[in-house]
């Protein structure tokens, strides 16, 4: 495995500067498009799911996170409050506050349920400087969250769909779990003191993931300060274990919060909370595919997706029609040309680059293209037509196959 924090900036993805601040990474245009591909993967893969999408103020009163808990039971992970206008406003260290908020906002009948909504949000928290490093420990994260408003029987439903999509994920990223954690409370005054509501949601989850088949370990101590969590741990170069996606059951907030919704009786009920991340933070996913992957990103997620190397200067032009043909296409190319260096130096250059494709005199009279596979096949010639038509289909399934 490949140390994220140092070969994310040989591959110019991204830096930190102590001018900025600790913990406060900046995305370099290759990195920001592999984030940008990742997020926009997830939108796709949650609105096919049924999620739909919404987006809430990063800042929120301190009396906001005394409502959901977070100011008793996560206070020293917050940064502190900001003075304005006579009310003190808080950098939110979580969007579950935000979220119940507007579901709120509006009534709502059971026929509406489950309500699925997600955001890519802001969330920000104050750690300390000896564990900030690299994409893993920052201070401001881009988190991929969601939460399904539902009645309690859709609850075991709605965990093994979230379950499922977190699979698909997993396979479309090209990495696999080093297990799955159900994360119960343990002892001390780090919880909610709610005994009923816990013990009915840990019977959830457990049920849910006795039922799945998945293999899985029961932790304690290793819950949400407001609920047990399915948690689905990773191993990063260090060996290191770290939680990437997990899977929430929560029957405080809606209390917190008053949440109800109108029954088929008429009457006001409860709704279940289920909080449920795919990829957790961006920052975190993003660092475990460059350290899994070495930067041979799934071609999907490439910085740069073909590397078009004409011969010589003849065949420029035909390498600059071929490349607007992808741009039109959506795909990422760029053009190595024979003033980069030999035709050799120019493909080891682009061995990160999942097709490198050779233009010479032969292929720019045919419209054919020479194609090398970062993963060392060759295609003598191949019409430019078929070529792009068969990677775009690749491309477009999510998939880590190249061919």
């Amino acid at each position: 495995m490949y140390d994220h924090r140092k070969l994310g900036r040989e591959l110019a993805l991204f830096d930190t500067d102590p001018l900025i601040g600790s913990g406060l990474p900046y995305w370099l245009p290759d990195g920001a498009v592999v984030r940008h591909a990742l997020e926009e993967y997830i939108r796709a893969a949650e609105r096919r799911a049924g999620y739909r999408h919404v987006y809430s103020p990063v800042l929120g009163k301190r009396e906001l996170y005394e409502r959901s808990g977070h100011w008793s039971h996560y206070r020293d992970d917050m940064f502190p409050p900001m003075e304005l206008g006579g009310e003190q406003m808080v950098l939110r260290p979580s969007l579950c506050p935000h979220h119940a908020v507007m579901f709120r906002s509006r009534s709502h009948s059971y026929r509406e349920l489950p309500l699925r909504m997600a955001e890519l949000g802001g969330m920000y928290r104050s750690e300390l400087s000896g564990v900030l490093g690299g994409l893993t420990r920052v201070r401001a994260i881009q988190l991929n969250d969601a939460h399904i408003f539902c009645t309690v029987d859709q609850v075991a439903d709605e965990v093994a769909g979230a379950l499922e999509l977190i699979q698909r994920a997993h396979a479309a990223l090209g990495i696999e779990p080093t297990r799955y954690r159900l994360s119960l409370p343990g002892a001390g005054g780090k919880y909610v003191a709610a005994p009923e509501l816990w013990r009915r949601s840990s019977a959830m989850l457990t049920d849910v993931l006795d039922r799945s088949g998945l293999p899985y370990e029961s932790a304690e101590g290793e819950a949400a300060f407001y609920g047990p969590k399915i948690d689905i741990q990773f191993t990063d170069s260090a060996g290191r274990e770290f939680t990437l996606s997990t899977v929430q059951v929560d029957f405080h907030q809606p209390e917190q919060f008053d949440l109800h919704y109108i029954g088929a009786d008429g009457a006001k009920h409860r709704p279940v909370m289920v909080h449920r991340s795919i990829i957790g933070s961006v920052e975190r996913a993003v660092a475990h595919l460059i350290e899994e992957h070495g930067g041979a990103f799934p071609a999907w997620l490439a910085p740069t997706q073909l590397a078009i190397l004409p011969v010589s200067a003849a065949e420029v032009a035909h390498a600059e029609a071929l490349a607007e043909r992808c741009l039109e296409l959506g795909l990422r190319a760029e053009i190595a040309d024979h003033e980069s260096g030999s035709l050799g130096a120019r493909i080891r250059l682009a061995r990160l680059v999942p097709y490198q494709v050779v233009i010479g005199p032969k292929e720019a009279a045919n419209d054919h293209v020479a194609v090398r596979l970062r993963d060392g096949h060759r295609f003598d010639s191949l019409p430019v037509d078929e070529f792009l038509s068969h990677i775009t289909e690749l491309i477009a399934a999510n998939g880590t196959t190249l061919w």
